[in-house]
């Protein structure tokens, strides 16, 4: 369910500022850039993406966090050249080929989000794998953004509740917020705290666009391949010093 500004604010503040995130999400953006600028071809940055992936899951655990959510293929990226497209499914396949059998046995829970109807039986199955063998894990979340996009994601989740409408399982008057949450891809899971985007664009690219409401957002330079556990370090620090309003006037209004 959404957790409410009145759980967050509860939290322990480190250094007087926000409360600590349990939850932060990346727009892993730059691979691209990164290789071109060492005269690589885009697939090098791609697959250097996966080692700061790997980076960021360790740095996120060893930081305190209880979930990470990473955007590694949105619903746009179908645009992108059929050989790169290719390129990306076959870093989902190596990464959970690879990393499943070690974040299985380190307590992840892995969750892919997004929508699954026009992957490969093969990724299906592949998805489906990675969820069963980690569903009963409960040190970490480990969420992989996976052809999804926020929008899309809505749109699913409002037929959804049509559907339960209209076949009479809901009655619109009972459709809160946190009902319509429990539609989501993400149900269960915390909103994130956090959102980072590397690589200098401040975009937030469809990403998260009804869980992130009130999270609060950093952009940073580094290129997605370049990301390390300072770099994720300094992030955090950068979210402590912020104040979070959810509307209301801070403590710092005058």
């Amino acid at each position: 369910m959404t957790a409410s500004p009145a759980h967050d604010q509860s939290e322990p503040a480190i250094g007087g500022g926000a409360p600590a995130p349990k939850h932060v999400a990346i727009i892993m953006d730059g691979n691209g850039r990164w290789a071109s600028a060492r005269g690589l071809a885009r697939s090098e940055g791609h697959r250097e993406g996966v080692k700061a992936a790997r980076r960021a899951v360790e740095g996120a655990r060893e930081l305190g966090l209880e979930c990470l959510t990473l955007y590694s293929f949105s619903t746009e990226n179908w645009r992108r050249p059929a050989g790169e497209v290719r390129d990306l499914m076959s870093l989902l396949r190596q990464f959970i080929g690879d990393d499943l059998p070690r974040l299985k046995d380190e307590g992840v829970k892995v969750r892919i989000i997004g929508d699954r109807d026009n992957l490969s039986p093969e990724l299906k199955a592949l998805v489906r794998r990675a969820e069963n063998e980690t569903k009963d894990n409960t040190k970490f979340v480990l969420q992989i953004a996976f052809n999804y996009g926020g929008r899309d994601e809505i749109i699913r989740a409002a037929r959804a509740v049509a559907k339960a409408v209209k076949s009479g399982a809901l009655d619109p008057k009972d459709v809160t917020e946190d009902v319509f949450d429990s539609f989501l891809d993400t149900q269960g899971v915390s909103d994130p705290d956090l959102v980072i985007r590397t690589s200098g664009e401040k975009r937030i690219s469809n990403f998260l666009l009804w869980q992130a409401a009130y999270a609060e957002y950093i952009f940073l330079d580094v290129l997605w391949p370049d990301f390390n556990a300072e770099v994720f370090a300094n992030a955090l620090q950068e979210f402590h010093r912020r104040e979070r309003r959810y509307g209301g006037v801070g403590d710092s209004a005058g």
